[in-house]
Parts: C-alpha cells; sequence; structure tokens
C-alpha cells in the first residue's frame, strides 16, 4: 500500500486548507469554492478508476460555506455497474448528495442526459439555502448547458449563488454571457449580492470583459498563474472563475498536490469574498 492511502482513501488532514471560525459564530467572510469534478471517475479503459470517495474527503478539506460543482451524476447505470464490487462502491443517490459534509444543504439539477444516465450543476451549502432554480442555456445540440440558480441566506443576508457550465466555443460562451445577464435580470433582485462561479472553458481569457459588461467581476488575488485550474497535472488555463456583483476578493487559492491533480482533470477554485 503507497503511503498517505488506505483502502484506495487518500488522506487530506496533513494538507487541510486554511479555515474561519464555526458557522456559529459572525463571519467577516464568504468562503467559496468551485470545482469540476469530472463525474467522480478518472482514466480511461481497463484504468478507469472511482475516485468520487476522495473527492468527498477533498471538498469536506476546503472548509467552504459554499461549494459549486460541475459535470456531478445523479445517476449513471453503466459506471454504477462497472464501480460496483469496488471495495467502496458506487455511492447509492446522487453524488452531491454523497460529497456534502454532514450539516450542508444540497441542490442540484441535470444540464445533460446521456445514454447511460446524465450529469448536471450542484451547490453544498453550510447555510440555509432558500430556493433552487435553473436555466438551459445550451448553445447547441451538441452541448447541453445550464445554470443553477440557489439564493442562500448567509447571516441574515440573501445571496444569490449561479453555478455555471459554459460551453467549449467562444462565441457560444459569449451568448452564455448574455442569457446568463437576461436570467440574472429577471430572477435576482437588483442590487443583491451576486456570485456566478463555475467552469468557463475560456482559453483564451476572453470572457472577463462581457462578464464586466453586465456588471460581473472576476473575483481573483495575486499572480493570475496562481489561479490556473486546467490541467489539473500541469495547470496552464484558469478555466474555474468566481464572478461577483456587490462582492469584493479577499484571497483566491488553488490547492495543488498529488491527491488534488488525480481527482479530476480540473482543480478546485477557493475564494474569500466579503460585501462590498
Amino acid at each position: 500500500m503507497s503511503p498517505g492511502f488506505s483502502h484506495g482513501i487518500r488522506h487530506f488532514g496533513a494538507s487541510r486548507l486554511p479555515v474561519h471560525g464555526p458557522a456559529t459564530s459572525r463571519q467577516a467572510s464568504l468562503r467559496v469554492a468551485t470545482y469540476n469534478i469530472h463525474k467522480g471517475v478518472r482514466g480511461l479503459g481497463p484504468g478507469k478508476r472511482l475516485e468520487i470517495h476522495n473527492l468527498g474527503l477533498g471538498i469536506e478539506a476546503l472548509d467552504a460555506d459554499l461549494v459549486c460543482l460541475q459535470e456531478v451524476r445523479l445517476h449513471h447505470r453503466r459506471d454504477a455497474l462497472r464501480f460496483e464490487r469496488t471495495p467502496l462502491g458506487w455511492p447509492e443517490g446522487g453524488q452531491a448528495d454523497y460529497l456534502a459534509p454532514e450539516g450542508y444543504q444540497v441542490a442540484y439539477r441535470t444540464n445533460a442526459t446521456t445514454r447511460h444516465g446524465e450529469h448536471g450543476n450542484a451547490l453544498l451549502s453550510r447555510w440555509p439555502i432558500l430556493s433552487v432554480g435553473h436555466r438551459d442555456v445550451s448553445d447547441h445540440r451538441f452541448e447541453q448547458r445550464g445554470l443553477l440558480h440557489v439564493p442562500v441566506q448567509w447571516q441574515g443576508i440573501e445571496i444569490h449563488a449561479v453555478v455555471a457550465h459554459f460551453g467549449l466555443i467562444h462565441a457560444s460562451r459569449v451568448r452564455q454571457v448574455e442569457r446568463l445577464a437576461a436570467f440574472v435580470a429577471a430572477e435576482v433582485p437588483a442590487g443583491a449580492p451576486l456570485l456566478v462561479a463555475g467552469d468557463f472553458n475560456d482559453w483564451g481569457e476572453k470572457l472577463d470583459g462581457p462578464m464586466q459588461a453586465i456588471n460581473l467581476l472576476r473575483a481573483s488575488a495575486g499572480p493570475a498563474r496562481a489561479q490556473r485550474t486546467f490541467p489539473s497535472s500541469v495547470p496552464m488555463f484558469a478555466m474555474d472563475r468566481v464572478y461577483t456583483r456587490g462582492m469584493s476578493c479577499l484571497s483566491a487559492i488553488v490547492p495543488r498536490n498529488a491527491n488534488w491533480s488525480r481527482m479530476s482533470d480540473h482543480l478546485p477554485l477557493l475564494v474569500e469574498l466579503q460585501l462590498a
């Protein structure tokens, strides 16, 4: 057995990320993570492996108030059969519920339906969830994309969180920003604090302008290269981001070690926000 492993589960205790106090005390900042989990599996063919159990430990180690997830499965018949006899097996129920740390509330909506199952966006929240909404923003029939909208009650303040997964083509992403703007105008009260987090697939770093034009600013701190999240083995692109309205960014980090790079093709991004 390799050091740091126990029955295939990796340990995150030694690399636990900085934390703030318990949710029962007054917090000055909101800790938000965004993470594309690659449907809880990695690899191809005979080397395909189940990572959902390790992802659960990793998400707990992030200690975020809000965890915005993409490529989350509710069910997948073929993978469930493939991994049912592995030591820990395919989790019963949806991946979002399985990944939620104890005491967290869960919101999930499907974006894409496939031959053997489906996948979508999820929000795991330490704070009370007020409602759950969804909007299809698919730009063509080859890519099914969506927005998950979840208002959260944070210390008496209603924060609107939108979990996004944008397309692979730049023109599609620009049109999805326009659909995001229409959705926000219709569903989010003017002036309400808003964060939009997810995988924007913006290889060329071209979306900040269109997002700023709809009053959403990218949460960043420190050098841009430190916020690269893809590919996880050798991060070259800042594909995973948080954009905000009515909030400012105190810090932004991307955890990097061998455990994180094995669990998904993306690394998580963790930001600390405060009301502007």
